[in-house]
């Protein structure tokens, strides 16, 4: 087990400020829904259906939620309303746990994963992507991984010079061409060149521009198959980076990078800035895509392996 397996002190302290604009909406909410009520009766459960809505948690997930609490509560018709926080984390924690069932790499740590691992990396512009792989290559360098970065969005002259940046402040080899060049050659040289050097992780950036989506398509399948050529089996994770403060439109996103190529896993970027962290638990739930980190501060370490019990009692735990 690595080191960032374990949930530490700080890391749920971290957690907990990054989601305390969610949470004391939610509650805030909540609070004045249960005003003179002693169980939870139809209408809390409808003020809770609404809240978790207005949390952008979804539509199609609160139902799924409401439902469940709706038989606890049949069970039990005299369920006060001070355990219906609990409820809601265990019923939340159930949903995201069936959901992303399937054995996930969820840390740093590389042991069990191919040597070089090709991480492809994708999602529109202003999400955090190149952030989030900057701080990728961090986390993965300080478990004692070596990494190196492909810079192939090459349509936009900041991605590849942000790229660098975080290439010389975290000390990781970046493969570039520069602005105007084809980006699968970036991934070809990158892939090439973690293979010479021995890399644990080939992280590769590319171009998000959803309004030509048949171009995308073409332009991330021209990527993977270049990469085959130096490794066959390449890339073995696509990773799907949004925006937690966009709500809804993270979601909108999702189901059109998931119509022009495969995503294995995601990342949730910007929970601290935002009342919108139930994003996360309809996210998961309508794609069935593991959410493997999440982004809940502006510091190296505040890009965290996602852990669903935590996640769901930092935003759903009475302070």
């Amino acid at each position: 087990m690595g080191i960032f397996n374990l949930f530490n002190k700080e890391k749920k302290q971290t957690l907990d400020k990054g989601l305390e604009k969610s949470k004391t909406g939610i509650f805030d909410k909540l609070s004045r829904a249960v005003i003179g009520k002693s169980t939870v009766d139809e209408d809390v459960l409808d003020e809770l259906e609404e809240i978790l809505i207005s949390s952008d948690v979804g539509i199609d997930t609160t139902l799924k939620i409401i439902k469940r609490i709706e038989k606890r509560v049949a069970d039990d018709k005299y369920t006060s309303v001070n355990e219906l926080d609990k409820i809601l984390r265990e019923e939340a924690a159930a949903l995201l746990e069936e959901n992303n069932s399937q054995d996930v790499q969820n840390s740093f740590e590389t042991d069990n994963l191919p040597k070089p691992y090709v991480l492809m990396v994708v999602g529109v512009n202003g999400v955090g992507k190149t952030t989030t792989i900057g701080k990728l290559a961090y986390n993965f360098q300080k478990n004692g991984k070596k990494v190196v970065l492909g810079a192939a969005d090459t349509f936009r002259a900041a991605a590849v010079d942000q790229l660098k940046l975080w290439g010389e402040r975290v000390g990781v080899s970046v493969i570039d061409h520069g602005m105007n060049t084809d980006p699968s050659s970036v991934a070809y040289d990158a892939v090439k060149a973690g293979i010479e050097q021995e890399a644990d992780v080939i992280i590769i950036d590319t171009a998000g521009r959803l309004h030509t989506k048949v171009n995308l398509m073409k332009e991330l399948g021209k990527i993977k198959r270049v990469m085959q050529k130096v490794l066959p089996e390449a890339p073995h994770e696509i990773m799907l980076v949004l925006d937690g403060s966009t709500g809804q439109n993270a979601i909108i996103q999702a189901r059109e990078f998931t119509k022009v190529t495969e995503i294995n896993s995601l990342a949730i970027t910007k929970l601290d800035g935002t009342a919108k962290g139930g994003v996360v638990i309809g996210i998961s739930d309508e794609f069935k895509i593991p959410v493997k980190y999440i982004g809940v501060g502006e510091k190296m370490e505040d890009l965290q392996v996602f852990n669903k019990t935590e996640f769901v009692d930092s935003l759903f735990r009475k302070s």
